[in-house]
């Protein structure tokens, strides 16, 4: 089965674990959340693209839940103690892949070409790709102003409420985005934050023009577990943003591109507003390797009647 995935970080990162356990990890396009992309210390950082590489190659860190296992912090200490910006962590592993991406822009080679080589150094079969090659930088609103996304998510640790979210950049999708739109046979959301991890992907128009032109089923799964976020902002985004926190209202960021929402057991009483969205009921936590892997059977498993 051909399966194209439209994912952001963390959380993102874990479902398509468990994806490449049950689908042959060949058949698997991962189109990434490029929004987040930040310079730091003058170095390119994709931290979502970085997730699904770190976790499709067993490097990521399941405790901290973002980075490299076994991370050691030198460098940084380094950095402060010679007066450097220490507000993004970066660890000694990971700099390591920042070094050669960084490089690689500079020498001219577009994001999509150094992510690919990036991910078969690292032995992954499956397809990663970014949303777009081109600078699309996710901007936050907020009552105490408006900030890029890094700056407002980990500097300021995303304390500020959001009035709003936009793009900017014009972009158009990376080589091979439109390709494995049109070649899956299902394509999936991840259980990433509808408003800065799937909406960029979404902000590049050829992309959203193609899942809405789909003739293949469109599953999503919700990153809520009784209408809160496992981790990170999504409950309190949609709770301002959308006017609340049930399935519905998660769907309703997606109108028009999926057939169907996969929830948790603990949202089953409150799947009222769907309209022509089918709900589907199953756990969606994924505390470990079983947990990912049912996960990604139950959003594989929905055949539309």
């Amino acid at each position: 089965m051909r399966v194209a995935v439209l994912s952001g970080g963390v959380g993102g990162a874990r479902f398509v674990q468990g994806l490449v356990d049950v689908v042959a990890p060949e058949d698997v396009t991962v189109i990434g959340n490029v929004g987040d992309d930040v310079e730091v210390l003058g170095l390119h950082v994709s931290p979502d693209l970085d997730s699904i590489l770190y976790a499709l190659a067993g490097l990521n860190d399941e405790e901290r839940g973002w980075g490299r296992a076994s991370e050691s912090w030198r460098a940084l200490e380094t950095v402060a103690e010679l007066g450097g910006e220490t507000w993004f962590q970066l660890g000694d592993l990971d700099l390591g892949l920042h070094l050669v991406r960084t490089q690689a822009l500079r020498s001219g080679e577009s994001l999509s070409r150094v992510t690919e080589r990036l991910a078969r150094s690292l032995g992954i079969a499956t397809h990663v790709l970014p949303a777009t090659d081109d600078p699309l930088r996710t901007w936050i609103d907020t009552p105490a102003g408006s900030f890029p996304f890094q700056e407002w998510f980990v500097a300021r640790g995303h304390s500020d409420e959001v009035d709003g979210v936009r793009f900017e950049g014009e972009a158009a999708p990376a080589p091979g985005v439109l390709e494995a739109l049109e070649k899956a046979e299902i394509v999936l959301i991840a259980p990433s934050n509808p408003y800065v991890s799937i909406a960029p992907i979404l902000a590049v128009d050829a992309i959203r023009e193609a899942l809405a032109a789909r003739r293949v089923p469109a599953v999503a799964v919700s990153p809520l577990i009784g209408g809160r976020a496992v981790r990170g902002p999504a409950d309190r985004m949609l709770a301002r943003l959308a006017g609340g926190t049930w399935p519905a209202h998660v769907a309703a960021q997606y109108t028009g591109l999926i057939d169907a929402l996969l929830v948790d057991e603990a949202d089953a009483d409150d799947l009222e507003g769907l309209g022509e969205v089918h709900a589907l009921v199953t756990r969606t936590l994924m505390s470990d390797p079983d947990a990912r892997r049912r996960l990604a059977e139950a959003a594989l498993g929905w055949v539309p009647a």
